[in-house]
């Protein structure tokens, strides 16, 4: 079980202990009046503690963060996984094409990136997906190995202290070659899947720059300010330069079998050791070949 500690200085003597779990240790109030029901949950110099007691200089406070051990968990399948960065609480891998994310209730047999972390994974550790790529998309995606650091890093999203920047392929000769695009995105009509660029929409940002041009197709810099479903394919598509192999946004392209987008940077700031990571994933094959291919 993921624990964290708090060892007490003269600063922090005489705060409640609720204040310190909430504004030291940053757990939510949902988290602490779980975790506080647990036996072992809170705990001061070793004994069971309430959220009301107050602290001395010299205590130690301990908190149970991690999953309940009854909490619903993946079926583990194992899977090949190319682990670019981990510890005790996150663990950020380059994403292959064709694998969804999530464990689908359709097909409890298909192997997902959830699986395949359950079966590496130890027994009290659920993957947690900080946000979603689409099954066609490669690159960086982020699991938090449990809900006290899945909820940290969601609150990061679209911060500074969490920066995402992809690749993408579009088809045609963007223009122009950079810019801001804010439509809002809402489901399109009439379905449960697919979203459209609708007036009454969720207010969506992206920024692009190009980067390159092979033949009838470029390169682009893609940057989400926000993280609405399938957003860079639609913003990209409402410009008129869908991505390459976007069967749902544009055409079905025979040289590449799936939406030429990959998320390619990550910047994050590790909410509990201050750490700044710096990952890059390189384009896969499928997208180097279509540019080269495709080079004057």
């Amino acid at each position: 079980m993921r624990t964290l500690t708090l060892t007490i200085d003269e600063r922090l003597a005489g705060r409640e202990v609720k204040s310190l779990l909430a504004q030291e240790l940053r757990m939510s109030e949902s988290l602490i009046r779980r975790v506080k029901l647990r036996e072992t949950g809170i705990l001061l110099n070793g004994i069971r503690a309430f959220t009301t007691a107050r602290v001395e200089a010299g205590d130690v406070l301990t908190a149970e963060v991690g999953d309940a051990p009854d909490a619903p968990r993946p079926r583990p399948m194992p899977a090949p996984l190319d682990v670019l960065f981990e510890d005790e609480d996150i663990l950020i891998l380059n994403k292959p094409a064709g694998i969804a994310v999530h464990q689908s209730t359709r097909d409890p047999e298909e192997l997902t990136l959830e699986n395949a972390l359950a079966s590496c994974l130890p027994p009290d550790c659920i993957p947690h997906p900080v946000s979603r790529l689409d099954r066609g998309t490669t690159g960086i995606i982020t699991f938090a190995k449990n809900g006290y650091m899945h909820e940290l890093l969601r609150r990061m999203l679209h911060t500074p202290g969490f920066r995402r920047e992809y690749r993408g392929i579009a088809a045609g000769a963007v223009i122009p070659p950079q810019g801001t695009v804010t439509l809002p995105i809402g489901l399109a009509e009439g379905s449960t899947y697919q979203r459209a660029v609708r007036q009454d929409g969720a207010p969506s940002c992206t920024e692009y720059e190009t980067l390159a041009r092979a033949g009838n197709f470029t390169l682009l810099r893609l940057v989400p300010h926000t993280g609405r479903t399938h957003q860079l394919r639609v913003h990209m598509a409402a410009l008129g330069f869908p991505l390459a192999g976007d069967w749902l946004y544009g055409t079905r392209d025979a040289r590449i079998a799936r939406p030429a987008l990959h998320s390619y940077a990550l910047w994050l700031t590790h909410p509990l050791t201050g750490e700044a990571l710096h990952l890059t994933a390189p384009l896969p094959e499928d997208m180097m070949a279509l540019l080269s291919h495709n080079a004057p």
